[in-house]
């Protein structure tokens, strides 16, 4: 017989989710404006993914230069993360968000006119500088503007973060069909309507009362939880940006096929993050989630090794698949950086999103060189072992997030 306490317990949180579910869409005009113009930002992440073999040929580049355009993106975006904070607590949200805009559209467009690949690497930098402003900023203005909770806004972002993703590689594809430079002047074009748009939809958020301090996100990472959530989520990330980055070199496809591939790796990755994240959260608890969904992507990767070099239809049906582990994943982890600490959301988020990037910027690079050295197939070995280590991160931290779960967990 289950006891009184509990069923009230139960109720308790199914009420708490229907009623987030019904707010999730009655939202300020502010946080659609925002929500949308994240997905203009995350296009940026896989925008480049359907032309990497296009603009190795053309820039007479080797694929893990090539991978240098991911690379030299996530360590800026990493590193400025750490400074984000430090300029919104200054400036206020949205002027952060405009500056973050305005820097990506100057860097897009300048990606686009670019001679080499050493000059498209470094102005992928600039644009990752932009990014990060950009990015770490809008997680905390609309969890400050949203209604229904903390909750409801991390889905609205992970949200805008698929369908970013899994529009990216669509509009890379489709301009960069037509002429590789195309994506990069096509992202600029929407990064400059985004910024008209938080000009006009989006007021002036108000200056926290406390400044943030440069060292500030550092010092947050002492925090065993927060630590033990960025450090599984840097391993997570390993895993995660060797598919993005790398795959396209193993489908051998044209723009087209490639775009089509990761728009349905993209499409997996939203709908699972916004409709199936939160049913299992609620059903197995956080931390046993995530052990599950990683172990699942450890299995999958295992599965692209090996059928790297065999099975093409293989990979694109693993890669995909992939995509729902990774929605899964990145909707916990989000949710846990944002509240498993007691330091202010903007500095947890700067914190977290510094060492998980610093994952990012590894994978592609470290990716390529292993495939030219040693084989494809170990490319993806070393991914799924990366994300195993992440498993056995948050196993070993559990207790610093048990507080999340929900009764009888």
């Amino acid at each position: 017989m289950v006891p009184k306490q509990a069923e009230n317990t139960a109720q308790e949180i199914e009420e708490t989710f229907q009623a987030e579910k019904a707010s999730m869409l009655r939202q300020p005009k502010a946080v659609w404006a925002t929500a949308i113009a994240a997905v203009f930002a995350f296009m940026g992440i896989g925008l480049v993914d359907p032309i990497l073999p296009a603009i190795a040929v053309n820039l007479q580049a080797t694929p893990s230069q090539v991978s240098l355009l991911f690379t030299s993106y996530f360590l800026v975006t990493a590193i400025a993360m750490l400074i984000s904070g430090f300029v919104s607590s200054r400036i206020g949200g949205k002027k952060t968000l405009l500056v973050g805009l305005a820097v990506i559209v100057v860097f897009a467009s300048l990606s686009g006119a670019s001679g080499n690949v050493a000059t498209l690497v470094g102005f992928r930098a600039g644009w990752g500088l932009g990014n990060a402003l950009f990015v770490a900023t809008a997680l905390a203005v609309i969890v400050g503007v949203a209604s229904g909770g903390a909750a409801t806004a991390v889905i609205l972002y992970e949200a805008a973060l698929g369908l970013g993703l899994s529009l990216g590689p669509l509009v890379g594809a489709l301009l960069g069909g037509w002429q590789w430079r195309a994506p990069f002047f096509g992202t600029a074009t929407l990064m400059a309507i985004a910024f008209i748009s938080l000009v006009v939809l989006l007021p002036a958020t108000p200056l926290p009362a406390k400044k943030t301090r440069l060292r500030d996100p550092i010092l947050a990472l002492g925090h065993k939880g927060l630590r033990t959530t960025a450090g599984s989520a840097l391993f997570y990330n390993y895993g995660f940006f060797t598919i993005l980055a790398y795959t396209p070199f193993v489908l051998h496809m044209n723009a087209y096929g490639i775009g089509a591939v990761f728009f349905g790796w993209g499409v997996a990755v939203a709908v699972f993050s916004v409709f199936v994240a939160p049913v299992v959260q609620r059903n197995l608890g956080v931390t046993n989630s995530l052990m599950l969904s990683l172990g699942i992507l450890v299995l999958l990767l295992v599965g692209m090794a090996l059928a790297a070099g065999h099975s093409v239809p293989a990979v694109v049906v693993l890669v995909i698949a992939a995509g729902a582990a990774l929605g899964i994943n990145n909707t916990l982890f989000t949710e846990l950086a944002m509240s498993v600490s007691d330091s202010p959301r903007p500095v947890a988020s700067a914190g977290y999103n510094f060492v998980r990037w610093l994952g990012g910027s590894i994978a592609p690079f470290a990716a390529a060189q292993i495939a030219e050295h040693v084989g494809a197939a170990y490319t993806y070995y070393c991914a799924a072992m990366a994300v195993a280590i992440a498993v056995a991160m948050v196993a070993g931290g559990r207790k610093y997030l048990k507080h999340h779960e929900p009764a009888g967990v």
